[in-house]
């Protein structure tokens, strides 16, 4: 309800702009937008279903990716419908608990997606550097675990940014928020209190999560690269490292635009808001995009999944 000096207390109702200073071409940056939902949604379901069915699948990296495909649909899925009802049908409000689940989920999924790519990382560092024992190594047992804690530990520690919100922040500046869909800071910067609470803990998450799980990615591909180098034969060291050229693409990809996105966003001041959540969207439905075209293209078994499923309906 609003207050004598402008600001709002505990808020029922928050109102998505979209893309501020676009909102007049909106409707057409939906339509790419769209695309690559549906693009998204049928690359990602498709791989997850080629991977149930085939048996022959049924090995770590393809599980990892598996995995790596249900959170990319998960966090499309969770902000796209709501950004394209924004665009096409200025459908902007959005209830204060929706906003904090949209937001729990969205960090969530992100997080997911940065421990399943360092899963994967170790899984090409233990078949490539010591191929004898992976079987050994990379059990059901060990893959089950692995894909709990990954999921546990984004869980919980993204669930103390929406709650921090909901205990600490009482009293709102605005009731705008200048983003397509709820992300933490542009939630937390809304409020007329003191905030660095919530903004420590944001960056905690940040370096925790991601400055921990870049450095044994890098430290997993260095290994590779060491033992594929050492490999006496060219053959053998061409078809090692192809192995990985996938993943690594991936892994560029996702790291190299959240760390370009995350410094806009706090350093990038000079920078006009629609790059920056321009920026924000592309990060979030690019790899979701990008990432079962780029296994379907790099792994043969992917690729014969797929010819397999349509020739047998055919």
């Amino acid at each position: 309800m609003p207050l004598t000096n402008g600001t709002c207390f505990k808020p029922s109702i928050f109102t998505l702009i979209g893309i501020p200073g676009l909102e007049s071409v909106q409707h057409w940056i939906g339509i790419p937008f769209f695309i690559s939902f549906v693009m998204a949604t049928t690359g990602n379901g498709l791989l997850i279903t080629i991977i149930h069915r085939d048996r022959s699948l049924h090995e770590p990296m393809y599980v990892f990716l598996a995995v790596l495909a249900a959170v990319d649909l998960g966090l499309t899925i969770c902000i796209t419908p709501k950004m394209l009802a924004i665009f096409w049908l200025q459908s902007k409000k959005i209830h204060f608990e929706s906003c904090l689940i949209q937001m729990y989920f969205t960090h969530t999924f992100q997080c997911m997606e940065s421990g399943i790519l360092l899963s994967m990382a170790f899984d090409r560092y233990v078949a490539i550097c010591d191929p004898l024992k992976h079987s050994a190594i990379l059990t059901k047992k060990v893959l089950i675990t692995i894909i709990t804690l990954v999921t546990t530990r984004a869980s919980v520690i993204i669930i103390m940014c929406p709650l921090l919100i909901k205990l600490r922040l009482t009293h709102f500046r605005t009731l705008v928020i200048s983003h397509s869909y709820c992300e933490h800071m542009a939630v937390v910067k809304l409020a007329s209190e003191d905030v660095r609470i919530n903004k420590a803990y944001g960056l905690f998450v940040a370096f925790s999560v991601l400055g921990f799980d870049v450095i044994f990615v890098f430290l997993s591909y260095a290994f590779i690269f060491r033992a594929v180098f050492k490999l006496p034969q060219k053959e053998a060291r061409f078809k090692a490292f192809n192995t990985c050229t996938a993943h690594i693409f991936v892994f560029l990809q996702f790291y190299i635009l959240t760390f370009f996105t995350s410094f806009i966003h706090r350093f990038g001041f000079n920078v006009a808001p629609y790059v920056h959540i321009l920026l924000s969207n592309l990060y979030l439905l690019v790899p979701p995009l990008l990432n079962p075209i780029v296994y379907g293209v790099k792994t043969k078994q992917i690729r014969e999944g797929v010819i397999k499923m349509f020739v047998s309906k055919g």
